[in-house]
């Protein structure tokens, strides 16, 4: 039984332009879409590092020096550094994007870009220091 297609008389072969699989390469907003959604996997394994740091405390201290010893290996320095930078890119390109996801008016006028993209950041800076600030001190 053949099951390719049959074109006829009324049905045209329709023409398909052959796409690159590096499409992407072409342009500078192209790259950075993929890049973007690639340093996902850079978000996903910093949430799963943080559920088997949980698990480890959950299973007692010495679990979790165990747990500490292997994020002190050089392999997982040099990958956890790497996946920061990746981490980083994706921020920066998504609080970048923010403005055209969420669209804020006040007093019926749109807010400017820029205010928006400003906003994320500086939520950003506040956040990021007052974690710092307690960690840094002993937590409590």
């Amino acid at each position: 039984m053949d099951t390719g297609a049959h074109y006829t008389l009324y049905h045209p072969k329709w023409y398909r332009r052959p796409v690159s699989v590096w499409w992407w390469l072409e342009s500078w907003p192209y790259t950075q879409f993929v890049l973007r959604e690639l340093t996902s996997l850079a978000v996903a394994y910093f949430a799963l590092l943080t559920l088997w740091q949980a698990y480890a405390i959950r299973r007692g201290p010495e679990a979790y020096a165990r747990f500490l010893a292997r994020l002190a290996s050089p392999l997982f320095i040099v990958f956890d550094v790497i996946a920061f930078f990746f981490v980083l890119f994706h921020s920066f390109t998504w609080f970048n994007l923010t403005p055209k996801a969420m669209v804020v008016r006040v007093r019926g006028k749109r807010v400017r870009d820029s205010v928006i993209i400003g906003v994320n950041y500086v939520a950003w800076a506040v956040i990021s220091i007052t974690l710092a600030w307690i960690l840094l001190r002993g937590g409590g």
